[in-house]
């Protein structure tokens, strides 16, 4: 049996029992076929249109593992589009059109590139990227010549050592390692690699605009006050199904322009400045049945609360809670939505009270004395269910559980 009738036949069995199975077959190269099950697997969920299109090869597991999925890079991908448009006719005779510094597995590239030539974009300027790994290098280019995406070029080399003699383009893609040399999480833009910071002259120098792809986790307002907020031209923080997948900085050549925050999720998208002056609305009276509202993990990231609550005619129930009400139902609200059906303090007789009949919550935490794992075994409730219970401060110093349905 060859290598690809293998894989044909294997395709959706357990990886890890087929490694083992390694001896039955010697003419079929296991590791790579392993990979391309595994990969294939992985894409149905992560990459939907590659796992569709025959021919194309994935690499180990681990670079699958850290690439971008389908949405967040199509989102990217609409992001480069746009800025291009805004300069296309105003590029240097010799610019490339896009550079990806960091391409790795190239699930970003591959969009970028592709939105670029499918708008006709690039049908004079190339397109660039680089990549250390030789085995990517080739995994790359055989995926581009799949997927037809011409005007492109994969250079196998250092990506700070190719800016150093890059010309100009117009938009330079960077995603710096988030992890220090024993393999623990950065949070800091400073720590990343290569180091944005000693590097950021020559990109903004050698672009109209620099793209970083950084970590959810770094603090925002620390970011953008490293690479000068002078030098910030949008920030988007992008969230899939409600969770945090990475944050975006655009950095260009700006006019006493401030910077926009963007909030993505999914579809939706909720921008603000980034130095919102909105105040901040908080309610003064807490009721049941008051529809209660926790705005989405970009939101949460964000935190542009004031400006949320001016647009949606919510009120917060503390300036530390993140946690919003309104006497109306907001359908279109970014975020989860409740109504209020009791409201109890941690007194043991007004616990009994209120959580008469309930045996199943689910509970969150937000600024509040004791965790979710604490506050569980206190009350002595199991999760899952339809009773939300948001542990909570309303004002600056009031304790309450919000017993919430959904």
């Amino acid at each position: 049996m060859d290598t690809e009738t293998f894989i044909f036949q294997h395709a959706n069995d357990d990886v890890r029992s087929l490694a083992l199975q390694k001896a039955k077959y010697p003419d079929v190269d296991m590791n790579y076929a392993l990979d391309q099950i595994a990969g294939r697997q992985m894409a149905r969920h992560k990459l939907p249109s590659w796992a569709t299109k025959d021919g194309v090869v994935y690499p180990p597991h681990l670079s699958l593992e850290q690439c971008s999925s389908e949405f967040t890079a199509i989102y990217k991908a609409q992001l480069v589009r746009d800025l291009v448009r805004s300069r296309k006719n105003s590029l240097p005779i010799d610019s490339l059109l896009l550079v990806d510094l960091t391409a790795g597995f190239g699930v970003d590239f591959t969009k970028m590139a592709k939105a670029l030539s499918e708008d006709g974009l690039s049908s004079d300027e190339k397109m660039v990227c680089v990549e250390r790994q030789e085995n990517l290098c080739n995994i790359l280019r055989h995926n581009l010549s799949i997927m037809k995406i011409n005007q492109t070029e994969v250079i196998c080399g250092d990506g700070v050592g190719y800016l150093h003699g890059l010309n100009h383009a117009c938009v330079v893609f960077l995603d710096p390692a988030r992890r220090d040399v024993h393999g623990g999480r950065t949070f800091a833009i400073s720590d990343c690699t290569p180091d944005v910071l000693s590097i950021q002259r020559e990109l903004m120098e050698k672009s109209d605009f620099v793209i970083l792809k950084l970590s959810p986790m770094l603090d925002i307002h620390a970011t953008v006050e490293a690479l000068g907020i002078d030098n910030v031209r949008s920030i988007h923080v992008v969230s899939v199904a409600n969770e945090c997948k990475e944050l975006l900085v655009v950095l260009s050549k700006k006019q006493g322009e401030s910077p926009q925050i963007h909030c993505v999720n999914d579809a939706f998208i909720f921008s603000c400045p980034f130095q919102d002056n909105t105040p901040l609305s908080v309610t003064q009276q807490i009721n049941e049945g008051l529809y209660l509202y926790e705005p989405n993990a970009s939101l949460m990231k964000t935190r542009c609360f004031g400006l949320l609550c001016q647009k949606y005619g919510v009120e917060s129930i503390g300036v530390n809670s993140h946690l919003f009400v309104s006497s109306r139902l907001i359908d279109d609200f970014p975020g989860r939505k409740f109504r209020i059906i009791a409201i109890s303090s941690l007194n043991k007789k007004d616990l009994k009270n209120h959580l008469q009949g309930i045996a199943n919550a689910n509970i969150t935490t937000r600024n509040f004395p004791l965790s979710v794992q604490d506050l569980r075994k206190r009350l002595k409730l199991r999760d899952g269910g339809n009773t939300y219970i948001f542990a909570t401060t309303i004002g600056n110093t009031d304790h309450r559980l919000l017993i919430c349905q959904s």
